[in-house]
């Protein structure tokens, strides 16, 4: 079960070979809760938070939140999958490309092209 997009490690590694900047938020939520972990991706750039839900008593099943304050995605988008490429693709459109997209866009066209 170690090649599972619910395993903290898993998600954590193919983020960051997909060239995404992701780190560990938190993964010692209560028993009971269905929250399993929670990550956060391009932070310093878009910061999106992906939680990890299974099980939850309301939706029945696993589903990842993204949530980034209403900065790229509007509201908290709620994800069930079991397609990494899916959760990417969902970033993209959004405008969150990696590498804290793309180095803030080349340092801003390298401050626009030094005026």
């Amino acid at each position: 079960m170690a090649n599972k997009l619910t395993t903290l490690g898993y998600i954590l590694k193919r983020f960051r070979d997909s060239g995404y900047y992701a780190n560990k938020v938190f993964a010692d939520y209560a028993e009971g809760d269905p929250r399993a972990w929670t990550i956060m991706i391009e932070p310093g750039y878009a910061s999106v938070f992906c939680t990890c839900y299974i099980n939850d008593p309301y939706i029945g099943e696993t589903y990842f939140e993204l949530f980034d304050g209403n900065q790229y995605i509007p509201g908290r988008l709620n994800l069930k999958t079991s397609s990494f490429e899916v959760l990417v693709e969902h970033l993209v459109n959004h405008g969150i490309l990696g590498k804290a997209s793309i180095e803030r866009k080349q340092t801003f066209t390298n401050v626009s092209q030094k005026n």
